[in-house]
């Protein structure tokens, strides 16, 4: 058994959490033991697993600002994990083997007082490359970070990362760090889709016609690019809506918390752009729907609408696909790695009107729905299995426990 103590910043919702949380529970299942420490954990707003008793949570420096007046906010995120990994190294009285970092690798340094300790980072994206640097000022500042960000990740024992996308950014991002990562998939956990799969719409509580229904599942974040998914439907109802104007509709969901400036903002914004294209009527916001909310719009709808631009990985169209829904995606990023263009969905420009067509092709029935979700679930259980994942992971870790028996 192995004693494998995780650090990240924000237990909440997002794609970076759930992987987080699904390694989690893969090594526990694999017998080892585990114990997630973070600056932030919300019960109303988190997965299921972190409350329910499958994993061990302690929240530690919540009280630590996350901004100064709206900026500096990737410091105190600095400063927040660096506060969680010294709690975990001399407070917590955890005699840890290995820990799990992601996001955030400014923290390792301080992980290493315990010199017998391997460290595994998980590199969703480089943090220097989601931030624009407008100003002189802002420049010096994030060279600061940036410089800090590539030091320290280099003093990981292991650096995974999500995609061979997202590895070929990294190379490129950290020059000076000569090991290449290796590729860890996110996965699903199909035990959690397969409770729901006999859930309808209308066994959820939703009253929406699904015959022509188009789905956008992701948060409500400006980078996600959800306006392209509104813009889109609003083509497709100009062509095709004297046919099928009752039963076209469009629902966007996704992860949404109060807190965040920026979601309530992007939220009133997508709203408001819905009303000035003429199909406010004809579109359903849902905000953070719960598992079996997403699993039966997810089954229901014609086809997934994934709208991000040079997306890290994506697990949501890995979701849909597994479930026997085809997907509309950027031709960019994560997606290459997961849709196979006119097999499982299709891959297409970024423009409202390569959207539009490809969807066009779903309503028309040009593109046949139950063939590509027939191949769209049989490529998922081939290559993004939770069993395939967790072996991954363990095979890792065991690896790291067989350098340390050595030295």
């Amino acid at each position: 058994m192995v004693v494998v103590a995780f650090v990240h910043p924000d237990l909440g919702i997002g794609g970076a959490e759930r992987l987080v949380v699904d390694a989690a529970l893969a090594l526990r299942r694999k017998g080892h033991q585990v114990h997630l420490f973070t600056a932030h954990h919300d019960p109303t707003h988190c997965f299921p697993e972190t409350t329910d008793g499958q994993l061990e949570v302690t929240c530690v420096g919540d009280w630590l600002p996350r901004s100064t007046c709206g900026s500096l906010m990737a410091l105190w995120a600095y400063v927040r994990m660096v506060y969680v990994a010294l709690y975990l190294v001399l407070a917590s009285g955890l005699a840890f083997d290995v820990v799990f970092v992601d996001q955030v690798s400014a923290c390792i340094p301080f992980l290493r007082l315990r010199r017998q300790a391997k460290i595994l980072f998980y590199c969703h994206f480089p943090d220097q490359l989601l931030t624009q640097r407008r100003t002189v000022l802002k420049k010096l500042y994030r060279y600061i970070l940036d410089t800090l960000e590539e030091c320290t990740t280099r003093q990981a024992d292991c650096v995974l990362v999500n995609s061979h996308f997202t590895a070929s950014v990294y190379r490129d991002t950290f020059p000076s760090i000569g090991s290449a990562p290796s590729v860890l998939y996110p996965s699903l956990d199909f035990d959690k889709f397969d409770k729901y799969s006999s859930l309808t719409l209308h066994d959820v509580g939703l009253d929406i016609d699904s015959t022509c229904m188009f789905l956008s599942l992701n948060r409500f974040e400006r980078k996600k690019n959800l306006n392209l998914a509104l813009e889109s439907f609003s083509l497709l109802v100009e062509k095709v809506g004297k046919q099928h104007d009752s039963a076209l509709h469009l629902v966007l969901a996704g992860g949404y918390d109060h807190h965040l400036q920026e979601n309530v903002e992007h939220y009133c914004e997508l709203v408001n752009t819905a009303r000035s294209l003429g199909i406010v009527d004809m579109v359903t916001f849902l905000k953070s729907p719960e598992d079996r909310v997403k699993v039966a719009l997810l089954r229901a709808a014609k086809c997934l609408l994934y709208t991000p631009d040079k997306e890290h990985f994506g697990i949501v169209p890995v979701e849909a696909m597994y479930l026997g829904t085809p997907v509309i995606a950027v031709n960019s990023g994560g997606p290459r790695e997961t849709v196979v263009s006119g097999e499982t969905g299709i891959l297409t420009h970024q423009t409202p009107e390569a959207f539009a067509e490809a969807m066009e092709t779903f309503v028309t029935g040009k593109s046949d729905r139950e063939a590509m979700g027939t191949a769209a679930h049989n490529r998922v259980i081939s290559n993004f299995s939770f069993i395939k994942f967790s072996e991954h992971l363990n095979y890792i870790i065991q690896g790291l426990m067989d350098e340390r028996k050595q030295k």
